[in-house]
């Protein structure tokens, strides 16, 4: 399916359930998801946790979404984000939504003044916005070539990364 014009803009009041939607279907055939992202995301929104919330609409139909929320480094740094979770309607994937998404994302991180941002994922996917290996930073439980990091900024943090613990919704 052709997305024909896309909008990307900030979630508003009222797009909860059809974020929900877009997610559950996003993540369905999944094989590394366990369902929970949708929960997650509405975890964080009731905790007032999201930093970034971004909806991609095709006509009057939300068929993407973003969200990034802050992390902690149990070395104190502050101003780092996690990126996450990334979801597309299954029948507008690649043809550049999420990417849209994910690159707005992190202009408005950069526009908060955040130090730098984390995310799990394919590394194949997320290397195209300047992720890598995250240079002292690590994520426990998670494969390390899948957890990445950008910086904004010179200098890295090291230490433990933890994400907010909406990320506990789906256990």
């Amino acid at each position: 399916m052709n997305a024909g014009p896309v909008t990307i803009r900030a979630e508003r009041d009222g797009d909860e359930a059809a974020i929900a939607a877009v997610i559950g279907r996003a993540f369905a055939d999944h094989p590394h998801s366990d369902q929970s992202e949708a929960r997650i995301v509405a975890a964080l929104r009731a905790a007032g946790a999201l930093a970034v919330t971004l909806v991609a609409e095709a006509g009057h139909a939300v068929v993407g979404h973003v969200a990034a929320s802050a992390v902690s480094i149990d070395d104190g740094t502050p101003g780092w984000y996690g990126l996450g979770p990334v979801a597309v309607e299954p029948p507008y994937q690649r043809q550049g939504i999420g990417t849209s998404l994910v690159a707005g994302t992190l202009l408005r991180l950069r526009a908060l003044g955040a130090a730098g941002c984390v995310v799990v994922g394919d590394p194949a996917y997320y290397r195209r916005f300047g992720f890598g290996p995250p240079q002292g930073l690590v994520l426990p439980d998670v494969p390390p070539e899948y957890f990445m990091a950008l910086s904004f900024a010179s200098t890295w943090p090291a230490g433990t990364v933890a994400y907010h613990a909406a990320f506990t919704a789906g256990a």
